[in-house]
């Protein structure tokens, strides 16, 4: 009798939920504290901790410079300042190309001191904001406040004050997309595991550390030593990976230019053949017997070796999860192929571990079989789906036409009914064993795939399909589109001027391969749209947009749809779609030089990426800024957030602010 195993379908919710995150980065976490110093006299102290690699400017920054640190307290009659902030640690001066100036800049911590006299006896609040601006070597945020309160007790000597900030939420941006990416890889390890030429390997390594006259307490060590050096050797990856893959520009060019993504999409065929028992993908032999060689040797050195040959034997099953996860983390930010790969090697070493402690829990694995080559073929399908995802980028990118939406539906639906068929049993491969009944588990499976099918169905003909939005070609690259209340074949863009609340000065340039949804017109040109915004009287909404961020399709899908955004972005504002990755090449008297890194920007996308980050100090996507006629920022921008009513105060405050200065 063959067993199923149950983890499989942790497998395909990990695969299915393999979306990009948009990351908000901040860096700066500001701590506050207070001493007092004599009767009614205390120092305000302000401490900055910053991120590795990114700085914070001085108070002291030139005009026409960066942002400078600058503090805001606010007055009362209850004490009084005794002179400025003043900057307890020393600035580095640092030449900024960006900037063609000397800067004083603080890394890793900054100190900064208030002194202030009580006039009031009793308890004083003294509140107030700190305004600043961090950046790395790439790239700047964009300036940010930071508010402070500190209730001043006159009994008490010192006391450490808790920011208004660090009571808010942290559930969006930076940090939870980290965390969402760090438990998606350890899934992606425990799926590792549940692989034919991993998890025969679980008995083989209990005896490697049960053998011979050894003493619990050492066997004990070389067992953690064992886990540790499975971590280590994964994480060094996702290391190389982050050195190699930092730099403004090169989450844009693995994630749009043709060439990586062609080579991934070969890559995933690969892995897809491999799995479905075509062929195996082995390291060379002599690398895994020199390995093994050193592991028969014996002591702690040996547990390591023993961990490296269990990476090098598992390679053939874990390399795809391995590469898919280096591939995602490599389109984001630097710390993620390491994060990916901690979390991966830390749920792969788990298991390994525990059973080279307690030998005795061996009796209560599964026996090897069948059920695993179904892990393995489950797998591959998921991977062939997937691998069409760097195809879709490709046309979108290059505006080839070849991968609508609806014929990428239409594959998943495809490949997603051929594994249901599989797991009834319908369709063998290779290594399969038969299927002599449908146990319980499988027949989840089964029920779980197929639901996915007929949920994909109606995408075939418009439907939003809002969960996995970000993982499909956006709604404008819809061939057949019967989602309106009309049946309508989307062969072109819709007509600009048709919407009367919509109407535009005059044809947007590159209307011809770059589109809005739900209907919207608006331009695709800076200064264009800018004209018109002018002309009509109306606030300019900047959509810093990408073929390949799948958050931007996300925020489209669940954001603008709403009726009352939609309302909102069709009366009120002229929009100006800003692709930051379009390849497209620009007549000659359109390049530009760019004043960021005084290259020559020949494209669209290098031009709007070079606007984005010149202008606002931020390269990440999707992010909306709100500008009245003479180019002024109105209200904060936005970057991705799914909260609709968030968006419309956003929209809303921008037209306000906008109609108060007209």
């Amino acid at each position: 009798m063959k067993r199923n195993h149950p983890i499989t379908l942790i497998l395909f919710l990990f695969l299915s939920a393999n979306a990009l995150f948009s990351q908000i980065l901040d860096p700066v976490d500001w701590e506050f504290a207070y001493n007092k110093t004599g009767t009614m006299q205390y120092e305000l102290v302000f401490t900055a901790k910053i991120e590795n690699s990114w700085h914070l400017y001085s108070q002291d920054i030139p005009a026409g410079g960066p942002i400078p640190t600058f503090f805001s307290i606010n007055e009362s009659d209850n004490f009084e300042l005794v002179g400025n902030v003043e900057e307890m640690s020393e600035a580095e001066e640092k030449y900024d190309p960006s900037f063609d100036m000397i800067l004083k800049l603080f890394s890793d911590k900054a100190v900064f001191i208030q002194k202030v006299k009580l006039i009031s006896d009793g308890p004083v609040t003294i509140s107030g904001s700190i305004e600043y601006m961090s950046c790395d070597d790439q790239r700047c945020l964009p300036p940010k406040d930071e508010e402070f309160e500190f209730v001043l007790e006159p009994n008490d000597a010192s006391r450490a004050i808790t920011t208004i900030d660090s009571l808010k939420s942290q559930s969006s941006g930076n940090r939870s997309s980290l965390i969402g990416f760090f438990f998606l890889s350890i899934l992606a390890g425990f799926a590792g595991i549940l692989t034919p030429c991993v998890f025969p390997m679980i008995p083989m390594t209990v005896a490697f550390f049960s053998r011979g006259n050894v003493s619990r307490g050492k066997s004990l060590v070389q067992a953690i030593i064992f886990g540790l050096s499975i971590i280590i050797i994964y994480t060094s990856i996702g290391l190389i990976v982050s050195l190699t893959s930092a730099g403004a520009d090169f989450a844009g060019n693995i994630s749009t230019h043709w060439i990586p993504n062609l080579i991934f999409f070969l890559l995933f065929m690969a892995f897809a053949a491999s799995f479905f028992g075509m062929f195996e993908l082995i390291l060379p032999n002599k690398l895994i017997n020199r390995a093994d060689k050193q592991a028969d040797k014996g002591g702690l050195i040996a547990a390591f070796f023993m961990g490296l040959t269990t990476v090098l034997v598992s390679f053939s099953c874990t390399g795809p999860i391995v590469g898919a996860l280096l591939v995602e983390a490599a389109s984001g930010e630097v710390i993620e192929p390491a994060l990916g790969m901690f979390g991966f090697s830390l749920a792969f070493a788990l298991p390994f571990t525990l059973f080279a402690i307690f030998p005795s829990w061996i009796n209560t694995l599964p026996k090897s079989g069948g059920w695993l080559n179904s892990v393995k073929v489950v797998l591959g399908f998921i991977v062939l789906a997937f691998s069409f995802k760097f195809i879709s980028t490709i046309d979108q990118g290059y505006h080839l036409g070849i991968m609508s939406r609806d014929i990428y539906i239409a594959l998943w639906i495809v490949i997603f009914s051929l594994m249901g068929f599989y797991l009834l049993g319908k369709i063998k491969f290779a290594n399969d064993s038969d299927v002599p009944y449908l146990s319980v588990p499988r027949l989840v499976f089964v029920l779980a795939t197929f639901t996915f099918v007929v949920y994909l169905i109606p995408g075939l003909f418009g439907a939003q399909l809002k969960p996995i939005s970000g993982l499909l070609p956006p709604k404008e690259a819809q061939k057949i589109d019967v989602s309106s209340t009309s049946f309508q074949i989307s062969l072109s863009p819709v007509t600009p001027g048709t919407n009367e609340t919509n109407i535009l000065c005059d044809d947007p340039k590159y209307a011809d391969f770059l589109h809005l949804p739900y209907g919207l017109t608006g331009y695709f040109d800076y200064r264009q749209g800018l004209a018109c915004a002018k002309a009509l009287n109306k606030p300019v909404l900047l959509d810093f947009n990408g073929h390949a961020c799948s958050n931007c399709k996300e925020m489209e899908a669940k954001v603008w749809s709403d009726p009352d955004v939609l309302k909102r972005l069709k009366e009120n504002f002229v929009i100006i779609a800003l692709y930051v990755d379009d390849r497209t090449k620009l007549p000659e008297d359109e390049w530009i030089t760019s004043g960021f890194d005084g290259k020559i920007k020949k494209t669209i996308g290098k031009k709007n990426t070079d606007f984005q980050i010149s202008r606002f100090r931020i390269n990440s996507q999707p992010y909306y800024v709100i500008l009245d006629h003479e180019e002024n920022v109105l209200t904060p921008p936005m970057a991705y957030n799914l909260n609709i009513r968030e968006y419309i105060d956003f929209l809303d405050a921008g037209l306000k602010k906008f109609e108060e200065g007209s």
